[in-house]
């Protein structure tokens, strides 16, 4: 059984280079993603995932920010387009763990 969390969580656009625009994944649910991902991440501390906002799924990571003390989910623009988002948007976050792999 996949291990499943659903939140609601604003999006917004990373201050960097890049245009970027993520979700924070809120705090009791990344402290319990670290918690059961402890030894299993990849690089820079990711996290497989697959993610559903409204119509549109697909795989990803979710990265950790050590700033926020949270995951941070990276929402592609094709996604954003689709589902009407913008920077300020809320958006309902369906987040499954990938499978485990050794």
């Amino acid at each position: 059984m996949p291990i499943a969390f659903d939140f609601e969580s604003a999006l917004f656009e990373w201050s960097g280079n890049a245009a970027w625009h993520f979700v924070a994944v809120p705090e009791p649910i990344s402290d319990e993603i670290a918690a059961r991902m402890e030894g299993f991440t990849r690089g820079f501390g990711s996290v497989r995932v697959q993610v559903r906002i409204g119509g549109s799924a697909w795989a990803t990571s979710v990265f950790p920010d050590s700033k926020m003390g949270v995951y941070l989910l990276p929402v592609k623009k094709a996604v954003r387009q689709a589902e009407g988002l913008t920077a300020g948007s809320t958006a309902r976050v369906h987040l499954e763990l990938a499978e485990l792999r050794p």
